[in-house]
């Protein structure tokens, strides 16, 4: 997950040094990263399923394979049509890596899903922290096309290797019914009938509202440091001083990677909205302080990193909230359909291009902040109740078609205290 990080948290190095080698302009270079989000995340169902097929550890080699491609074809991209199919081939790859890792995380450890999913993200939102630096002075001395090439090789490479230890648990159980605040189903839902239900959607709309923002941001932060003139100001915090710029993605990364598993982990004991409520309150608070005072290098780096913090989260709770509502053996695939929220909230990063040309990056940061403040009011007062009266009502209607099914033919086919689906549309 470290090794893919780069390719969404590091690309914003790369958007200006290309823009001055060829002029394609900042929205025309951005539209790669838009098409790298989409391609990255509307593939993962279908990822999934060879997941299931072929096991996670093919699926995971091929996507290293895939990203060492993918900026291999970056540092020798001269056209826009070679930087964008380079996209392509790098969400593909990432999405390989991330939908399976996360996927996989969520079958390990059904009592802990907000955790378990947050540690796994942890990698992505923070595997870029320690190599923004080398990047950075890679691009500075060498040109970015050897920053593309030299990393984009080692980080396929330690992917490929890696995957050899990656496996799927032997058995599927259902999670242990801890507290009232953290209702968690027993019953297996396929992908077709969870795309069949309204608190599905109701999720799927919420990702898109947080994503939009905190993608924007990822992919804008370097034009946005340039615009408001810091840059390459120094900052100096706790006895480190950097570049305005270098430190606020540093910091970034280190605050989503340890804010991914912090909270999930308060999820797994407050429950999932509650926690939603605090994150996204949070997030649009410091995007609120970023369109004021997001002039002054201090508070643009320490605002960044609080809403980066809070921002990562989506990755771990929306995991988590899938496989406490949906069940964990289909857990991969469902969790892949509601990660393409994130490929959706991707087609406003252009936009956000083009409304700050016209009218600042205080227009684009005001749009995220209401955005976020919706998010935060509908996960407590419409998807907590939502979500409550789905998993009540569907496991009591599952449990007396189940009681009348053994009644009928004596002996039944599920595991003891888990319900199916599959086995339900076959029952009388």
């Amino acid at each position: 997950m470290a090794m893919i990080a780069n390719l969404q948290y590091g690309w914003t190095l790369f958007v200006d040094p290309i823009d001055a080698q060829y002029h394609w302009g900042r929205a025309a270079i951005q539209l790669a990263f838009t098409i790298f989000v989409m391609t990255e995340t509307w593939l993962v169902p279908v990822e999934a399923w060879f997941v299931d097929k072929y096991g996670p550890r093919i699926v995971i080699m091929f996507g290293g394979l895939m990203i060492a491609l993918a900026w291999v074809l970056n540092a020798y991209a001269s056209s826009l049509v070679t930087l964008y199919a380079a996209a392509v081939v790098a969400g593909i790859g990432a999405g390989a890596v991330y939908g399976t890792c996360v996927g996989n995380a969520l079958k390990w450890f059904p009592d802990r899903r907000g955790l378990a999913a947050g540690a796994t993200a942890a990698g992505f939102g923070a595997g870029a922290a320690l190599t923004v630096v080398p990047i950075a002075n890679m691009i500075a001395a060498s040109g970015y096309q050897s920053a593309f090439l030299t990393f984009g090789i080692g980080q396929g490479l330690t992917v490929i290797l890696l995957a050899t230890f990656v496996r799927p648990p032997d058995i599927t159980v259902s999670a242990r019914r801890k507290q009232l605040n953290l209702p968690q189903t027993a019953v297996d839902y396929t992908p077709v009938q969870v795309l069949r239900a309204p608190i599905f959607w109701m999720m799927y709309l919420v990702f898109v509202m947080v994503a939009s923002g905190g993608l924007m941001t990822a992919a804008q932060i370097g034009p946005i440091a340039h615009d408001f003139k810091i840059a390459d100001t120094p900052v100096t915090l706790a006895g480190f001083q950097m570049a305005a710029l270098t430190f606020a993605i540093s910091l970034d990364r280190v605050f989503d990677g340890f804010g991914r598993p912090f909270f999930g982990w308060i999820s797994d004991n407050i429950g999932r909205e509650h926690t939603m409520f605090i994150a996204f309150a949070t997030a649009a608070l410091m995007l609120l302080t970023l369109s004021v005072y997001g002039h002054i290098p201090v508070v643009f780096v320490l605002a960044t990193a609080v809403y980066f913090g809070v921002f990562g989260e989506i990755y771990s709770l929306f995991p988590a909230t899938s496989g406490d509502t949906f069940g964990a053996k289909y857990a991969t695939t469902n969790n892949g359909m509601l990660y393409t929220a994130k490929g959706t909230a991707a087609l406003l990063v252009p936009l956000a291009s083009i409304i700050s040309s016209r009218f600042g990056w205080q227009a684009v940061f005001i749009v995220a902040v209401a955005l976020n403040a919706t998010a935060a009011l509908i996960a407590v007062f419409v998807i907590k109740p939502l979500r409550r009266a789905f998993i009540l009502g569907s496991e009591s209607t599952a449990r007396a078609v189940v009681a009348r099914a053994t009644a009928a033919h004596s002996e039944s086919d599920l595991p003891k205290g888990q319900l199916s689906y599959d086995s339900l549309e076959k029952a009388p």
